[in-house]
């Protein structure tokens, strides 16, 4: 329907890797027995060279599978943990996702619901006409003490999705949304972990006040009456917070959405978004979603899916993430990976990444977007970039224009399994990548099972972190193969 304001596509994605929480309770059961009480499932875990922003371009790629990224004239991007406190994170998220720089873009964080505060700005946004396009995407990569409750409860994911009016395949149908100074937790500044008050009072103070009068008001704006919405998106692992509000909303207990919580975690800014991105995999035209998230008041929108979502190419999703996982029963690594404990990295690991700020701005579609070259009189695909081809019978100067490897489909040619270079999960693998249609370089690996990496196999590229400037706080990003293991 034209004029129609709504989602046009979703996306997600969860860390392959799943902590076991039986292994990390029983290793700090000597400290915390009552820990024992929460070691069933799983939480997603991210890998050492992942964070925030490497998740949400993740969950973005899977969003904007079949889409122009140039079309995106709005990006909002929703983390607590974003890795730079001065400089525009949703910026670096645009790089990656090789989005046109004529792009209106902000970060959005300090609260749990930020996440859905970035989707109502999108959706304001192409309301007034200010964009036409606008995608939304939010993740967090939260630390927890050690033998913490929050260790357990946590987990690593990012949520995309993109708004417009052509082809909306959920209409958004009306909000409300309530602030409140309620003060759940919260983490000063310079502080790595959250300090959390009491969970009874969170729950009969907090949940059971505040959200039922975002969602009711919302509801009344939408016209829509409670016993309508399908799925009740709520997130949160306080035990029965949803029936209740359920309940004070004239929402069917039936329509509550599974929280993801016995196999992913709570992953923080982006679970409202994920948890929707999980819906609509299912969601019938005419079934109504309602999505509330929590956090120093409540947001709460109501969506219609449209007759288009039974046609919607569907995307790998949460339910493909979730299917795509490994167990990791290492509490250890757990750790390491998180920065909890201190490994020696030995003289190897010794050296000063100190990054010309420069040279990273005037190869930034290289570094960040993996833009190579195409010669336009010999067609033949180069990375990186330069000013003479390499094409063995062509060497014409100044003829290449440029040419994404990204999402181009991509083998091993050759690889290493290094056990003297530093490495955070060590063997470091690496090794010549050849594309499909020309170009090759020398990538790092990630995601890797050792003994399964062979020439000829299948990889996939992903966006990670490269390595920590720990003297001034400055992470650099590139490109990484993943081995797709059949």
């Amino acid at each position: 329907m034209a004029n129609q304001v709504g989602l046009t596509s979703y996306g997600a994605y969860i860390p392959r890797l799943r902590l076991s929480r039986k292994a990390a309770a029983e290793a700090n059961a000597w400290f915390n027995p009552g820990l024992m009480g929460l070691g069933k499932g799983e939480r997603a875990m991210a890998n050492w060279d992942e964070d925030s922003v490497t998740m949400a371009s993740e969950a973005a790629r899977d969003c904007l599978k079949g889409i122009e990224p140039s079309s995106v004239d709005h990006l909002s991007f929703a983390s607590t943990t974003m890795p730079f406190t001065d400089r525009q994170n949703a910026g670096i998220l645009a790089m990656a996702l090789e989005l046109s720089e004529d792009l209106a873009s902000s970060d959005v964080t300090s609260s749990m619901r930020a996440g859905t505060s970035a989707l109502l700005s999108g959706l304001n946004a192409i309301a007034s006409g200010a964009a036409t396009s606008a995608l939304v995407a939010a993740a967090d990569k939260r630390k927890a003490r050690a033998a913490s409750t929050h260790e357990l409860h946590f987990g690593d994911a990012g949520a995309a999705v993109l708004l417009g009016t052509d082809n909306v395949i959920a209409a958004f149908l009306g909000s409300h949304s309530v602030s409140v100074d309620f003060i759940d937790h919260f983490r000063g500044e310079g502080e790595e972990f959250d300090y959390n008050w009491e969970e009874r009072w969170i729950r009969d103070e907090g949940y059971a006040n505040i959200v039922p009068r975002a969602v009711n008001a919302a509801l009344e704006i939408a016209g829509v009456k409670g016993e309508e919405i399908t799925h009740f998106i709520l997130p949160g692992t306080l035990r029965g917070v949803q029936q209740k509000a359920a309940a004070k909303c004239g929402i069917n207990a039936e329509a509550i959405c599974d929280h993801l919580a016995a196999n992913v975690g709570d992953t923080g800014t982006g679970h409202a978004l994920l948890m929707l991105a999980h819906t609509l995999e299912t969601a019938k035209p005419g079934e109504k979603i309602l999505v509330a998230s929590f956090g120093q008041g409540c947001d709460a929108l109501v969506f219609e899916a449209t007759d288009a979502i039974a046609d919607f190419t569907s995307r790998a999703g949460v339910s493909g993430c979730l299917a795509n996982r490994k167990a990791e029963t290492n509490y250890m690594k757990f750790l390491g990976f998180n920065g909890l404990i201190e490994l020696e990295k030995g003289m190897r690991g010794e050296k000063d990444n100190k990054t010309a700020l420069t040279a990273n701005y005037r190869k930034r579609d290289m570094l960040y977007s993996l833009v190579g070259g195409k010669c336009t009189k010999c067609g033949t695909a180069q990375f990186p970039r330069s000013r003479i081809c390499v094409g063995p019978n062509c060497g014409e100067v100044d003829s290449q224009e440029p040419y994404s490897f990204a999402d181009k489909p991509a083998s091993i040619l050759s690889w290493s399994a290094d056990f003297l270079t530093y490495s955070m999960d060590p063997p470091q693998h690496y090794g010549m990548v050849t594309f499909e249609g020309g170009g090759r370089f020398l990538a790092d690996f990630t995601d890797v099972d050792p003994g399964t990496v062979d020439s000829g196999m299948e990889v996939r590229m992903v966006f990670r972190i490269k390595d920590f400037d720990e003297k001034r706080g400055f992470r650099r990003y590139f490109w990484k193969a993943i081995p797709i293991v059949t």
